[in-house]
């Protein structure tokens, strides 16, 4: 038949017959390409012996696939070894196609799990494990050579109550996770950064407010620049205010509705909310005074893409910002402007660029998913295996 090949999936089978039992189908077939010694590559060949495989092939639609494969054991003239024919997709001492393996490490890698999976294909649990361990080797093996990415992003996460938490090494460039290493403290980080390849690539190096991290970072990239988190530092401002608010009116600030209204940009608000959140602002003057404030600064903040130029214009009314905070008369604002005064530089650089560490938080739902799916991991490497292939 012309399309054999199109309809295995494998090379150089020609389909002899084609029978069906129920659910299950079998499909008799034979090697019909040229047999070469897989040792000296000699094609002056001794026929030995008749040889038949049954290996298990991949689903028709609902159907299970069993291929009856006739093959030939041979001798070589020119090395004198035996070897049994070999078909492409189908590995010696295997009982199953690679067309099979990867439709299990498909299946299992979208969500099935492998109970479910080896009852659907009637095969073992121990199975599926195998298929989907060696084509996450595989994936994984084809990313050794890869150096540290251009523009990295790193943050952490929690893995299990045991070890604690880890880091994500996130690619900000080609949204991909890089890799992933466990602890968070810099003495547990020490000698992956040691000996990590290609540190002098780096140029830009994205992270919330941590004094541990940016401490590595200035130790093992000197040359890249770091750049404060946008989210995390908007999200810092609004809990200083928060905490002001809740010292200055504590009984307005248990109110869900106006907790609601206040946390919003105003932009973000319905007139008739508006004229909600206005009403009890002018009912309460230094809790307006301080949301005017709070509002002015993370517009301030939120501006992306800037060119030099403007950005030095920009420096200027953030470092006012900082003293009017360190001088104000609320323990919390004055907490905030000793943070973001010793955080200047790095978030004066969120105007530049306009990556920001909302991918690695993406990736870091990906891996709860992905840990979720496995039923917790108690093994970190094997954790980091599947992230690693999975978040690529």
């Amino acid at each position: 038949m012309p399309h054999d090949e199109q309809i295995l999936g494998l090379k150089d089978l020609e389909i002899k017959e084609i029978t069906r039992s129920g659910s299950h189908i079998l499909i008799r077939a034979r090697h019909a390409g040229r047999a070469r010694c897989p040792h000296c590559g000699g094609e002056r060949l001794r026929k030995k012996d008749r040889v038949v495989r049954h290996p298990r092939h991949e689903s028709w639609g609902l159907r299970t696939c069993r291929l009856q494969v006739e093959t030939f054991k041979f001798q070589c003239r020119g090395c004198g070894r035996y070897f049994n024919q070999r078909v492409e997709g189908l590995l010696p001492r295997r009982r199953t196609t690679e067309p099979f393996r990867r439709e299990v490490y498909q299946l299992h890698r979208d969500g099935i799990c492998r109970k479910t999976l080896a009852k659907r294909l009637k095969i073992g649990t121990a199975t599926v494990e195998r298929c989907f361990q060696d084509f996450l080797g595989r994936a994984l093996a084809e990313r050794r050579a890869e150096v540290c990415p251009q523009i990295l992003g790193i943050d952490e996460h929690f893995f299990t109550r045991k070890q604690g938490y880890a880091t994500t090494l996130c690619d900000l460039k080609h949204h991909k996770v890089f890799d992933v290493v466990l602890g968070r403290s810099e003495l547990a980080l020490e000698s992956y950064f040691q000996r990590l390849p290609g540190k002098s690539r780096v140029k830009v190096v994205c992270l919330d407010l941590s004094s541990t991290y940016r401490a590595i970072i200035r130790k093992h990239f000197p040359k890249a620049l770091i750049v404060a988190d946008r989210f995390h530092v908007i999200r810092l401002i609004n809990h200083h205010f928060l905490a002001t608010w809740r010292s200055l009116d504590p009984t307005g600030s248990q109110n869900r509705g106006l907790l609601s209204l206040i946390r919003r940009h105003p932009q973000n608000l319905k007139p008739e909310q508006q004229v909600r959140l206005q009403a009890y602002l002018e009912a309460h003057p230094a809790i307006q005074a301080i949301y005017d404030f709070k509002q002015r600064l993370c517009r301030l903040l939120l501006k992306k893409a800037c060119t030099a130029q403007r950005c030095r214009r920009l420096i200027p009314l953030l470092l006012r910002y900082i003293k009017e905070l360190k001088n104000v008369g609320f323990d919390a604002l004055q907490q905030l402007g000793r943070t973001l005064g010793s955080w200047s530089q790095e978030i004066a650089r969120m105007w530049r660029f306009s990556r920001n560490n909302g991918i690695t938080e993406g990736f870091h739902n990906k891996m709860e998913m992905i840990s979720r799916r496995a039923f917790g991991f108690r093994n970190f490497q094997n954790y980091r295996l599947r992230v690693r292939t999975l978040c690529a």
